[in-house]
């Protein structure tokens, strides 16, 4: 009840008009409430149930449009008991707030109720409301809380406007008072009626300017991030070859950096942290900065794209419904290097993005840092030159430093920075994996539902998918190549073009892309000499591969229209054919209306629709016009590695061995990996050059580190045969192997972690075991796992196929259930099992805790995330002797109070909602305490944290976890000394 115990319970009032209601007392005689509820205009009755007091008010100001209203009459009396007035915030909450409450008199019988919830941004930036949502479902009539006061601690943020059923659940949407203030002619009559009440003003917004800015800013993200094109539907129209990424998204996993054992003297230290796979959008839930490895065609810049639209619209999946309505700032770092700029100060946040939108207000950037309120999303790390990344690393790190509440996503290449490289700025590493087995299925399917809005041909497309998901069903090479979203949707658009034939290679994948592009789609569809130019296949490449190249060489992935026209003219030179049939502008026309390949990202900016392409024109390029050692000198350099792997499959046999032989002249271990990538892509390789390779890479097996190993699983299975048997490797070389044969996966990876699992230590344990989710249930329990010591492992179970094989791998450390599995279902499949540590996460289909019985002698440390029975959990945890360590994640911790003592806990982590009053009852609950971990919500501290009430816990240590300083907002902080310590997450 944290409001009626700070705000006088006589400012809320109920409103008795048209419809009863309820409002808020913000000074003598002034009701803030809801229109809708007042009808005709004239005076209203208010009542003050707690005082039996009555009276009228006049309706004084209103605005129907945004149903919200004013009661004031200047000479009526003032009752005794509103001895103080909430404060009134106009701060429109851009992410979620908990520990709210709306109070009202939702019923005639005009007994006030309280309900505990969170405010959400209603629309993001395009609609001024909230939502809130409810802790627990209320009960009963609830249409009398329509103008009932949306509090926080002190504060009315906002009045209810409507309560109505959506999807099941009851939404709340609220209207909040920056809307009010903002509106034209309410500040004058306002601050008119203060004057002649000798009160004070309502307060003003300083930038009253922003909020409209902000609508528009919101508006333009959407127009330039909502829709993605996909790979081989270009041949629809425009509206239709682009998809919503709010619909047609596909979430892809990711994985935390693993870690080996540090010293060779503590090999089998046990790791502080799971890190098993998740979908990027859970991982980035917890996780302020991240910086985001993938390959190309990853997705990662989808996943910018998506996370900048949808945030600023307000749409974001419950996951990540924390950034809704904050201000996604985009930077494009290949835009910045292609226009020539510097990295961008904070007032130039809003413009890098080209984004179609007028000029911000003054300052208005630097003040939605200042707020905390900013999304920063850094695309492409990898575009900036290796001699300026030292640069953007100070850049990045003074901007955060600066404004340490911006939440902040990064993305690169896996290779282009060094481990760890912004670690120093509070960032966490995140890999984007390889597409599943069932994602595949999945994007194929989503694909051809969009392939289906064609006009023709739409009958042949069923058997066409079913075809194709029966080759990705048999042919393991043919899923492997489909691993990212660019090489699945090139898969789809050749194997539709070609009526079910495909290519076996990367490299032939794209080369048959190509020709679909820039020449049989047109005849397919009888369409001769659009723009009246005629070019075949290899002149479209000849023209493409003169702006590609160009690209390359200076290191930038956009160019403007006269860029590109300086290019073609030079090529034009040799093409007599082409260039008799139009300007050099003319062709460029042509190119960017009929290619498919270039696209136009803003006004005078194009670029080719993925850099792969552009990689692989360049490579042609450079081979035929016979500048292979060129390639080979700038080999070191990240931005020109893709270019030469491609060339390898454009070289003649004389050509690909100087290129090979010339990468592994530099003895450079990571040339020589790409050397070995090369001579995969390549059609012949003499003998003796293949066993140089061969060689170099055995001489860097086993891995020498965790980034080396993915490097090496680069080469996927050929470098399977090379690894050591396991029998002497330390424990690191151990780890290493495990999470190389991990990077690899499928079947011919199983044998090799059978032989590590065999003396495997728990690192490599925990790292064989994070890779389950790669392979088959069943198989891989049986030959890896089972082989494996769990005793101090950690285990991670998301499928009912793995929970179906964990009896095999008992006994076990700790095991992490993660998702919806049934009471009934833990109880059978856990029953057998012998475990020291249990986490159950993520469970919403949970009805009662039963299968924690058969654990009751055994269990030693138990998460039971969210579980709404907090006297039911805490029931079991008392008949736990050997229970010393619990992990509670809950709304309210408001029944403790009414708990027994479970003595025998030590160790205990406490997440909750709202911690006003959290920690009042944990001194009895848990009298023998000796370490507390509270854990705050990240970015959304609490308003207060209120420690004294441990101090009757005498020794106890406490660790406030997503605090990185000493705040005022924690009382009590000084009876507990060096006792108390404060970690930020990472």
């Amino acid at each position: 009840m944290g409001f009626l115990n700070r705000v006088a319970p006589g400012n809320i009032v109920a409103v008795l008009a048209k419809q009863q209601g309820s409002g808020v007392l913000i000074g003598p005689n002034v009701v803030l409430t809801c229109a809708h509820i007042l009808g005709a205009p004239g005076m209203v009755r208010i009542a003050i149930p707690r005082s039996k007091a009555q009276t009228f008010l006049q309706v004084a100001w209103s605005d129907p449009e945004l149903d919200v209203a004013f009661l004031y009459t200047p000479g009526g009396p003032k009752s005794s008991i509103l001895a103080s007035y909430p404060q009134l915030s106009i701060a429109d909450p851009a992410s979620s707030i908990n520990g709210c409450s709306i109070i009202g008199y939702p019923t005639s019988r005009l007994e006030a109720q309280q309900y505990a919830g969170a405010v959400r941004p209603g629309g993001g930036l395009l609609r001024h409301s909230l939502l809130f949502e409810f802790d627990e479902p209320p009960t009963g009539e609830l249409s009398g809380l329509a103008g009932a006061p949306v509090v926080k601690g002190k504060e009315v943020l906002g009045i209810v406007r409507t309560i109505r059923q959506s999807w099941g659940r009851l939404r709340v949407e609220c209207i909040p008072l920056k809307s009010i203030v903002t509106q034209e002619g309410f500040l004058d009559w306002y601050n008119q009626m203060a004057a002649a009440a000798q009160r004070p003003q309502m307060p003003t917004l300083d930038y009253p300017q922003d909020p409209k800015f902000e609508d528009e800013y919101a508006k333009a993200l959407g127009a330039a991030y909502r829709k993605t094109k996909i790979f081989g539907l270009d041949e629809l129209d425009r509206l239709e070859s682009e998809w919503d990424l709010e619909t047609a998204y596909l979430s892809l996993e990711a994985q935390p950096k693993e870690t080996a054992p540090a010293e060779e003297s503590a090999p089998d230290s046990r790791p502080l942290h799971d890190n098993a796979p998740a979908r990027v959008e859970a991982l980035l839930r917890s996780r302020p900065r991240v910086l985001l490895r993938g390959d190309a065609g990853a997705g990662k810049t989808t996943l910018v794209w998506r996370l900048a639209a949808q945030a600023a619209a307000g749409t974001l999946s419950p996951q990540l419904t924390e950034l809704n309505g904050m201000v996604p700032f985009v930077v494009p770092l290949r835009t910045l290097r292609s226009r020539g700029l510097a990295f961008p100060a904070p007032a130039q946040l809003p413009t890098v993005a080209r984004l179609v939108v007028d000029e911000a207000p003054l300052g208005w950037a630097e003040r939605v840092l200042e707020a905390g309120r900013a999304l920063l999303l850094v695309d492409g790390l990898d575009e900036v030159p290796q001699d300026d990344r030292d640069e953007a690393h100070r850049w990045l790190s003074e901007l955060l430093e600066r404004y340490p509440e911006t939440r902040c996503l990064a993305t690169v290449r896996p290779l282009a920075v060094a481990p760890d490289w912004l670690k120093s700025a509070g960032f966490e590493e995140l890999r984007l994996l390889p597409m599943r087995d069932e994602d595949i299925q999945e994007f194929t399917a989503a694909w051809h539902r969009a392939a289906q809005l064609s006009d023709d041909d739409q009958e042949g497309l069923p058997d066409l998918e079913r075809d194709l998901a029966q080759q990705f069903g048999q042919n393991g090479a043919l899923r492997d190549l489909a691993r990212t979203p660019l090489l699945c949707a090139v898969i789809c658009a050749l194997h539709r073009q070609r009526q079910g034939f495909l290519p076996e290679t990367r490299w032939m994948l794209y080369q048959s892309a190509l020709a679909m592009l820039l020449g049989n789609r047109d005849k397919q569809r009888r369409i001769a000499m659009p723009e009246g130019i005629d070019m075949s296949v290899e002149e479209h490449q000849q023209l493409l591969q003169r702006i590609a190249v160009w690209l390359v060489r200076g290191g930038q992935s956009e160019f403007s229209r006269e860029q590109a026209g300086r290019q073609l003219a030079a090529a034009l030179a040799g093409m007599e054919r082409v260039r008799l049939q139009g300007s050099a502008d003319a062709i460029l026309t042509h190119l960017l209306n009929r290619s498919g390949l270039l696209q136009e990202r803003a006004d005078d900016v194009y670029q080719f629709i993925h850099r792969t392409f552009q990689d692989f024109l360049a490579a042609k390029e450079f081979v035929e016009d016979d500048h292979v050692s060129e390639l080979v000198l700038h080999a070191d350099e990240e931005t020109w590695q893709d270019v030469v792997l491609l060339a390898a499959g454009h070289c003649s046999r004389r050509e690909v061995a100087h290129l090979v032989n010339g990468l592994l002249d530099a003895e450079d271990p990571d040339l020589s990996v790409l050397a070995a990538l090369c001579a995969q892509h390549a059609a012949w390789l003499d003998g003796k050059t293949a066993e140089r390779i061969r060689e170099r890479v055995t001489a860097t097996i086993p891995p020498k580190n965790y980034a080396w190993a993915i490097q090496l699983s680069r080469l996927g299975a050929w470098v399977l045969p090379l690894l050591p048997e396991p029998e002497g490797l330390s424990s690191a070389e151990l780890f290493n192997s495990a999470a190389l044969i991990g990077m690899i996966g499928g079947s011919a990876a199983i044998p090799h972690a059978h032989a590590v699992a065999l003396h495997a230590g728990s690192a490599a344990t925990n790292c064989l075991a994070s890779d389950w989710p790669q392979y088959d249930a069943e198989q891989y329990a049986v030959e890896v796992l089972a082989h494996l010591d769990f005793r101090d492992g950690i285990l991670h179970v998301n499928t009912r196929e793995q929970l179906a094989q964990v009896h095999r791998l008992s006994p076990i450390g700790c095991l992490i259930v993660d998702g919806d599995f049934a009471s009934a279902e833990l109880s059978e499949r856990l029953r057998a099992v012998s475990v020291g540590a249990l986490r159950i996460r993520n469970n919403t289909a949970l009805t009662d805790l039963d299968f924690l019985t058969a654990h009751a002698e055994s269990l030693n440390d138990l998460t039971v995330d969210r579980y709404p029975r907090l006297d039911e959990l805490l029931t079991h945890v008392r008949r736990m002797p050997m229970l010393t360590s619990l992990h509670l994640s809950v709304r309210s911790c408001g029944e403790l109070a009414e708990q027994a003592q479970a003595p025998g806990l030590v160790e205990l982590t406490l997440a909750v909602d709202d911690w006003s009053g959290a920690l009042d009852a944990v001194p009895h609950v848990f009298p023998h305490l000796a370490d507390l971990a509270l854990s705050l919500a990240p970015g959304c501290p609490p308003d207060v944290l209120d420690l004294t009430p441990l101090r009757r816990l005498p020794g106890l240590t406490i660790d406030v976890r997503g605090l990185d300083r000493d705040i005022t907002m924690v009382v009590g902080h000084e009876l507990f000394g060096d006792r108390l310590s404060y970690s930020v997450y990472v």
